[in-house]
């Protein structure tokens, strides 16, 4: 199963860091989430996440967290929590 937490809001790709907008519900390290656009289609495992520069073990509903992405997103790609 997967939850919609949240949207892509920006996305540096010199350094491929996505940042996300938290929307719903809570994200945690080690969570795995489902990112989905027009041209994006992954899942992947949250290893490390940051507000302002700082490293945190949780975010909240809405925080604008940063997290190292494995591959390319855009604005706009909805976030989700997959939850089996």
């Amino acid at each position: 199963m997967e939850k919609l937490i949240g949207k892509i809001t920006h996305y540096f790709g010199k350094i491929n860091v996505g940042i996300i907008k938290i929307e719903n519900g809570e994200l945690n390290i080690g969570d795995t989430l489902h990112i989905k656009g027009h041209t994006s289609d992954f899942t992947q495992q949250v290893s490390s996440m940051q507000v302002e520069h700082d490293q945190i073990q949780k975010a909240k509903k809405g925080d604008d967290i940063g997290i190292k992405l494995d591959q390319k997103v855009h604005e706009h790609d909805e976030v989700y929590l997959v939850t089996d």
